[in-house]
């Protein structure tokens, strides 16, 4: 007998699911004697003992018996059925048609690679070890009183949100409006189930956020892209039919980096309002805007109550907290409630605690002003750099808030950019280009640069390799 070992776990395991195969495709017909322990151990060049634990491992699993003196035998099971060429091929859904459909994510977490010592890919957060330790305090003591999973969210927390918004981003809110989700993207697809039907009309903008895009045509959504500019999404161009849903970032455009004017957000809420469009605003990381008046949200300006605001902590803490909120429209709060609650009956109560005490205690906005200032001098560090070193070949895109910048080149053109990056990854540096962010290309090859991953010390090197790639190109 013939056996392939897959070097997957134990040694005794592999051996037995080797065996289990054989019976399952047929090749061991129930009452076949198995080889002696000792002859298959001599064949495999394994210990004796290592055969006899996967045969009694079949043994547990009735795919084989034990006969005392006779040896062990196949048992009597019905053959495996085989998965054919055809079944493989086919999705069980319509949706899972449109995940295969859908283009490669470029978004820094989507997927796992070797980075670049200097890599100024988006999406990598500000590391700051006590924060670690104090959440680690925070966790401990949550663990003794976070009680049972709530639905909507843990009412400590969903009041300490609804105040820290009413103070901070001018939102009149109440605990029962927030609902806890897990991050911006648990929100928008509960949003989806209450709001989409296949086939809705959606609006984003254009350039846009991947994972957005993504998760929309996932759901079937008839997805139109809407232009930007230097004062955002351009309201005048967008469809005067029945359009169900509006996914923007008003207060820092993914990726051009771009602040929604004052009118051009009422004028955004006219048409909503003139539509029946609801407004699913992202507000992702407008605690790192550099002036001292932040623009104020859609949803402070919303009379007509159709803006869901969402937001997150996983830029203002760490990543891996997979938790946010919504601030729900009256009209759909309960909707988004039980959709919510089929989908995993309540986010995890525990950090749901230590998230709440660590907003009510003042820490939350303490470890803000320091992340901002740290943030500043990071952004200001990456664009003199760049402004001094590079200055004649690039222009820097708009960078008074967020965590990014986009950086676009003047003379280049998109026939030399792929070997710009990999010449910047020869030596060490990750650069990654913005386009694949747009539904219409833009005229000219640009740089999505996430700077907060960084010191400002390795923001200057990347600066100075940055610019010996433009020289030697």
């Amino acid at each position: 007998m013939y056996l392939r070992l897959d070097k997957t776990g134990a040694l005794y395991d592999q051996i037995a699911r080797a065996i289990k195969l054989e019976i399952l495709e047929g090749r061991l017909v129930a009452g076949s004697k198995l080889p002696s322990t000792r002859t298959l151990a001599t064949a495999l060049g394994v210990s004796r003992k290592s055969v006899l634990q996967a045969y009694d491992l079949l043994c547990a699993e009735d795919l084989a018996v034990a006969r005392g003196g006779s040896g062990t035998r196949v048992a009597r099971v019905r053959i495996a059925a085989k998965a054919s060429a055809k079944t493989r091929a086919i999705p069980t859904s319509r949706y899972a048609v449109e995940l295969r459909s859908l283009p490669p994510i470029t978004l820094a977490g989507a997927h796992f690679r070797r980075r670049p010592r200097y890599d100024l890919l988006y999406g990598l957060p500000l590391m700051d070890s006590a924060l670690f330790h104090s959440w680690r305090r925070k966790l401990s003591a949550a663990a003794l009183r976070a009680g049972p999973t709530y639905p909507g969210g843990y009412p400590p927390l969903r009041r300490a949100i609804a105040e820290y918004l009413g103070r901070r981003r001018g939102i009149a809110c109440d605990a029962s409006d927030i609902l806890i989700v897990g991050g911006t993207q648990q929100a928008l697809t509960i949003v989806e189930r209450v709001l989409l039907d296949s086939g809705d009309r959606v609006v984003i903008e254009d350039p846009h956020y991947q994972l957005a895009l993504h998760s929309l045509l996932a759901h079937g959504a008839r997805v139109v892209s809407a232009r930007t500019d230097q004062d955002g999404l351009v309201v005048s161009e967008l469809p005067q039919r029945r359009t169900r849903l509006a996914f923007v970032t008003p207060s820092h455009q993914f990726p051009s980096g771009v602040v929604m004017t004052t009118n051009r957000r009422l004028e955004l809420l006219q048409w909503a309002a003139r539509t029946g469009c609801w407004i699913f605003e992202d507000d992702y990381d407008s605690e790192f805007h550099s002036g001292d008046k932040r623009p104020p949200t859609l949803r402070s300006l919303d009379l007509a109550d159709r803006v869901l605001y969402v937001g997150s902590f996983s830029k203002t803490l760490f990543p891996s907290l997979r938790l946010g909120y919504i601030v729900c429209p009256k009209a759909l709060r309960d909707d988004l409630y039980k959709a919510k609650l089929l989908d995993d009956l309540g986010s995890a109560a525990m950090e749901q605690a230590a998230l709440g005490t660590f907003i009510q205690s003042g820490q939350y906005e303490k470890h803000l002003r320091k992340s901002v200032k740290e943030i500043l001098s990071r952004r200001r560090a990456i664009v003199e750099a760049l402004q001094r070193l590079a200055g004649p070949d690039i222009e820097i895109g708009p960078h008074q808030a967020g965590m990014h910048f986009v950086v676009w080149f003047r003379r280049l053109g998109f026939d030399r950019l792929d070997a710009l990056i990999a010449r910047a990854k020869s030596l060490g540096l990750g650069l990654h280009p913005v386009h694949p962010y747009y539904h219409t290309p833009p005229g000219r090859p640009g740089l999505l640069i996430g700077y907060a991953g960084l010191s400002v010390g390795q923001l200057k090197t990347a600066a100075d390799l940055f610019t010996r790639c433009l020289e030697s190109g």
